[in-house]
């Protein structure tokens, strides 16, 4: 009798999430909340008693995907009970009024700020069928209250937000108006939830932040909070996402310099345009030459050292001579890994009320880049064929005798084995591959002199 009553009072749970790592992070500290009502991680749309749409506002048509995933909800659930629906995220701080008058599936929109209150939102909607509407601007109380519940993320890489929010203001952006101002969380907090972390066998720590450099609890800088996880033991690497030149300071890139065990070697440093001209557009502070001199000091203190971004393709005012200084950029600085779209605009944002370039010319442009981006990523895949390289194993690939892990710069690799990895780092001689992932072989007998340099 007991057993089936537990079973009665139990409810599943499913989020879809989008974006960014950082919605990864909070999605999962959803999950945690949504364990003290009795609510239970589900993988399978169908069995969800609450459904939650963690939204990402960034990307083009955001709001469009909001609506295409309700809509299969609906088709899912029709002629049953519907499940509880939440939209979270950006889209929801930044457009909850009308997702909620425009589509009366929705219970609530909570946004980003606000989620630690997801439990009570959950509550009142089953007791009283009210719509919910939550988007304030409360980031310290929303961490005061995570600390309640324990992070209970068991991935051998998992993600930490230490940073959140922005006041850079760049005209293209969002940020600023769906995240608020920058709020750095304090050391000891994060170092309590490091701990929490290793306990469940986490490996690797990517310190999450809109400006993981601009991070300032107390003057402690990141530096500083890389430093300190540097001496729990059991974390083996640390890497930090995403980073502003501007706040690139000396501390961090000494940093480098003198933690080349843990800090891993491949740093994203979103650039948008190689013109200077449009990067005083945007109003990004800073200019090529700036960003140059932080690669280079960069490289200085850690050789090993390669660099992925983001790039901006047809911001407004853009020249066929704007769009050549970017392909300068790109090739000169031989990024690994490149994130680039067309502009579009976001409403709210200065940017959204200047003149677009025509689409089609934008289109020919991040067509020419992208092929050249994909040509320099290649090069540098191929340069690791017949070389060792440290590999940190996450998983076996389901019905397969592989295993699944990263080397240092982030490149997915995969090994036939029917060893246990998880958890531990191997080197690893890369055979071959292709895009996306390298394969390769344990080999114990290499040379540790043919490691990746």
């Amino acid at each position: 009798m007991a057993l089936k009553l537990k079973n009665n009072l139990e409810k599943k749970i499913f989020i879809k999430t989008f974006g960014c790592q950082m919605n990864e992070y909070d999605s999962n500290r959803i999950y945690d909340l949504a364990k003290s009502i009795n609510y239970t991680k589900t993988n399978e749309l169908d069995k969800a008693d609450c459904y939650v749409l963690n939204t990402c506002h960034i990307r083009e048509k955001a709001t469009d995907k909001v609506y295409h995933d309700i809509g299969r909800v609906k088709k899912n659930f029709r002629g049953r009970k519907k499940p509880i629906i939440v939209v979270t995220g950006c889209v929801a701080q930044a457009e909850g009024d009308i997702l909620l008058d425009r589509e009366k599936y929705i219970d609530a929109v909570i946004g980003p700020q606000s989620f630690h209150k997801f439990n009570q939102v959950i509550k009142n909607i089953e007791k009283k069928s009210l719509k919910e509407n939550l988007t304030d601007f409360d980031v310290k109380e929303k961490f005061d209250t995570l600390n309640y519940y324990k992070n209970s993320d068991s991935s051998v890489s998992s993600f930490l937000t230490i940073q959140e929010g922005c006041d850079k203001f760049c005209k293209f952006c969002v940020v600023p108006y769906t995240r608020g101002t920058e709020f750095s969380r304090p050391i000891n907090e994060l170092i309590k939830e490091v701990k929490d972390l290793v306990s469940n066998g986490v490996k690797e720590i990517t310190l999450l932040g809109q400006n993981v450099n601009a991070y300032n609890y107390n003057e402690k800088k990141l530096s500083n909070l890389i430093s300190e996880i540097s001496k729990i033991k059991d974390i083996k690497r640390i890497r930090y996402t995403t980073s502003h030149p501007i706040d690139f300071t000396e501390d961090l890139i000494e940093a480098h310099r003198g933690n080349k065990k843990k800090l891993m070697p491949l740093i994203h440093l979103p650039v948008q345009s190689g013109s200077n001209k449009i990067l005083k557009a945007m109003n990004r502070k800073h200019t090529i030459e700036d960003y140059l001199e932080i690669i280079n000091k960069l490289k200085a203190v850690n050789p090993m050292i390669r660099f992925s971004s983001d790039f901006i393709i047809g911001y407004p005012g853009e020249t066929e001579n704007d769009f050549s200084d970017t392909l300068k950029l790109l090739n000169k600085v031989e990024f690994i890994n490149c994130y680039s779209f067309i502009y579009s605009p976001r409403l709210g944002t200065p940017a959204a009320k200047l003149s677009e370039v025509d689409h089609n010319i934008s289109k020919k442009r991040l067509l020419t880049f992208q092929n050249t981006a994909e040509k320099i990523k290649l090069k540098f895949k191929k340069n690791l064929f017949q070389k060792t390289a440290l590999v940190l194993f996450e998983n076996k690939l389901k019905n397969k005798d592989e295993f699944f892990g990263r080397d240092e710069y982030s490149n997915s690799v995969i090994v036939k084995t029917k060893e246990n990895l998880k958890g531990k780092i191997k080197e690893v001689e890369i055979k071959g591959g292709n895009q996306n992932t390298l394969f390769g072989e344990i080999n114990k007998k290499l040379s540790k002199r043919n490691l990746v340099a």
